[in-house]
């Protein structure tokens, strides 16, 4: 777990160690523990490394092979580097480490491109060949490490994070206003725009080529992509839930490989209680940690987001060493700058709770193990896929599933928001970015409601779980801490994608019916809080897990920030937001604004995810 940068002068002129150091230095929280910078005529390369794997020397970045003719720059986990690395030695390849990193690097210099199929984990690397003059660039399947690149006057330049490519004194910032409106539709990016207008992301399950002796253009190619395609073998439902907790169990084990200690988020619910219970198994004096609310001046739904008591129950079930932390409205004030800053633009959710997560992790272990991907992949979120259901064709299905992913503000509120920079965004039309998310080829003329509910789970694993992973990336590594999401191990995924929807969703043809009509939708999106999904993982969690964890209803990880902002926080929201002078009325209009706000603390609208994006974006502007 590391940063990597790297650059390229296009019209070949000189580029120096100083100017790679410059992007490892914006980047040093992501590796604490040692940086390298290689530097040779246009092309420079370099690392922060934060020790995992192998903590000796042997292993610094970036790594030399073959006379110093590849210069490597790798960030992430290949679990199964071991098998890979017997594979190489039977061929007769000789390794000075014990690290993944080597055997990473020496695959791709053997196998070329078609290594990347082989690894199993979440990486980001740069690969340059001086003989060929030629670089590799590639980010795993699911992106889970972060990756960004720029094409600006006449360099290009790839890092870990886009601070690394900002740094440079020669880079010159300019907003990217398509893409402010794009999170202020979803709460999300779904293209691979940036704040940055020049920086894009590097796409999740892809890898790139610049030949420098050709045209000198990044080509980019997909190695990888979600499949969601039921299993056409005849099995029973125990012969699925045998399969997974084999798998389940497999990709734990896999993801405790480590040279430090390991931990792991026990929010309380099951997903990450499963993964305790059984790395917990496999360690002794196994650590776990909870994040908790204040909920004194909680209401409502709220009153159930505090999961310690739950989580304290499995820890003593389970003998784990628990610590935990209790947050109050006043710590979202405290930290908002510092997360407004590493996160470099906004993603989903209210991303707080999990930088300070995981700085109290981050006091006692350098690994933790996270539940992300479990709902992703198994169903977690059924009054979401339910609203994309008993539709007549894919566009009717595109219109409803659209509307609900407007998580912020509906159209007609988004062009009175953003009516300063009307002009800019105008072109801007988040339907068609949203579209453009699916596969053509897996859109047929009649679809049954299956078919539906795994175009949604495909959707929200290309975004909404991309996200999720660019929010625990950046939130963990600024405290020096590496995340590890067991769920994404490729054999897990594998399962998971064919397993049919039956065994991962109950009451599907009910909901088929009642969103067939006005009534029935209007139940479906009333009932938030369901146990009907992920019915395959709750049955064989129950080996693991209390069943009144197994039951219960489904609920995110979430701070009562609905009620803390008219109550406890009410006086920060009018300071930050009801200010004229607040940068964001740059770009956002301030009447509309208020006007939208006000009507949350008069408790007519719950608009928390709408203030907390406010709130971020507008102390990421006051830092640029």
């Amino acid at each position: 777990m590391c940063g990597i940068a790297g650059i390229i002068a296009l019209n070949d002129d000189k580029i120096d160690k100083h100017i790679v150091k410059t992007m490892t230095d914006a980047i040093a929280h992501r590796g604490p523990d040692g940086e390298g910078q290689w530097a040779s005529r246009n092309v420079g390369i370099g690392h922060r490394r934060l020790s995992i794997i192998d903590l000796s020397k042997s292993a610094n970045q970036p790594m030399l092979c073959e006379n110093d003719r590849y210069i490597f720059s790798y960030n992430g986990e290949v679990y199964n580097y071991k098998s890979i690395r017997d594979d190489l030695i039977k061929l007769g390849i000789n390794f000075e480490s014990t690290s993944d990193t080597e055997v990473v690097m020496k695959s791709l210099i053997k196998w070329g491109e078609t290594a990347i199929q082989k690894f199993n984990g979440m990486f980001a690397f740069l690969l340059f060949d001086r003989k060929e003059n030629k670089l590799l660039i590639g980010r795993d399947r699911y992106g889970i490490k972060p990756l960004y690149y720029s094409n600006f006057k006449n360099f290009f330049a790839v890092a870990s994070e886009q601070k690394a490519i900002t740094s440079l004194e020669f880079f010159e910032s300019e907003l990217n206003y398509e893409a402010i409106y794009e999170y202020f539709t979803f709460q999300n990016i779904l293209s691979n725009k940036t704040f940055e207008k020049s920086i894009k992301t590097f796409p999740a399950g892809h890898y790139g080529t610049i030949d420098l002796k050709s045209d000198k253009r990044l080509k980019l190619h997909r190695f990888w992509d979600y499949e969601f395609e039921e299993d056409k073998t005849i099995k029973t439902e125990s012969e699925y839930i045998e399969e997974l907790d084999f798998l389940f169990t497999q990709a734990v084990k896999r993801q405790m490989v480590s040279d430090v200690e390991v931990g792991s988020y026990l929010s309380g619910g099951m997903d990450s209680g499963s993964i305790t219970a059984v790395a917990s198994g496999m360690s002794d004096n196994f650590k776990s940690f909870t994040c908790g609310f204040d909920l004194t001046s909680a209401s409502g739904l709220e009153l159930a987001y505090d999961e310690r008591a739950s989580a304290e129950a499995m820890s003593y079930k389970f003998q784990t060493e628990h610590y935990q932390i209790v947050l109050k409205s006043g710590d979202m004030e405290r930290c908002l700058d510092e997360v407004s800053y590493q996160l470099e633009e906004p993603r989903v959710g209210q991303s707080y709770p999990n930088y300070y997560a995981a700085k109290l992790t981050s006091k006692f272990v350098k690994v933790v193990l996270s539940g992300s991907g479990g709902d992703e992949l198994f169903g977690g979120y059924p009054w979401r896929y339910f609203r994309g259901i008993g539709h007549k064709n894919f566009d009717d299905y595109i219109d409803s599933y659209y509307l609900y992913w407007q998580r912020l503000l509906p159209n007609k509120d988004l062009l009175r928001l953003f009516n300063p920079i009307r002009k800019e965004v105008s072109n801007v039309w988040t339907k068609d970015i949203f579209k453009n998310i699916f596969k053509k080829e897996q859109i047929h003329t009649k679809m049954t409601p299956e078919d539906y509910i795994n175009h949604s789970l495909y959707f929200e694993a290309k975004t909404f779980l991309h996200g999720l992973f660019v929010v625990e990336d950046k939130l963990s590594m600024v405290h020096g801490l590496e995340s590890r999401v067991p769920f994404m191990d490729n054999d897990l995924v594998d399962f998971a994608l064919s397993c049919p929807v039956k065994y991962k969703i109950s009451n599907l043809k009910q909901a088929a019916k009642m969103n067939e009509n006005q009534a029935g939708k209007k139940i479906l999106s009333q009932n938030q809080k369901t146990n009907d999904g992920k019915q395959i993982l709750r049955k064989m969690m129950g080996k693991y897990i209390p069943e009144e964890i197994t039951n219960a209803k489904k609920q995110g990880f979430s701070s009562p920030d609905q009620s803390w902002f008219k109550g406890d926080s009410l006086d920060y929201v009018k300071k930050e937001l009801f200010n004229k002078n607040a940068p964001i009325y740059e770009i956002i209009d301030i009447k509309t604004t208020k006007n939208l706000v006000q009507d949350h603390l008069d408790g007519s609208v719950n608009r928390r995810l709408f203030i907390w994006s406010l709130l971020t974006v507008n102390s990421w502007l006051r830092q640029k």
